[in-house]
């Protein structure tokens, strides 16, 4: 097998799409512990969220206000 050495350089002249998978793909290979609830417990959260949606209770934001916000935190104001 290649080292590091051997590999890095060639991997530097994928596209910039499949270098984003690729570290994509190895950072999740570094978790090797697994929430067997998160996965229901995402679910359960989504559905929840969709239902106030649905229902008129949720407190929804208008997007142009919210994205103005992240904008401003993002340049730490």
């Amino acid at each position: 097998m290649a080292n590091r050495r051997e590999i890095l350089p060639e991997l530097l002249k994928l596209p910039v799409r499949e270098r984003a998978r690729l570290a994509t793909e190895l950072v999740q290979s570094l978790d090797e512990s697994e929430d067997p609830d998160a996965a229901e417990a995402w679910l359960n959260e989504l559905d929840r969220r969709a239902r106030e949606v649905v229902t008129g209770t949720a407190k929804l934001e208008d997007w142009t206000k919210v994205r103005k916000r992240i904008e401003l935190r993002m340049r730490g104001r």
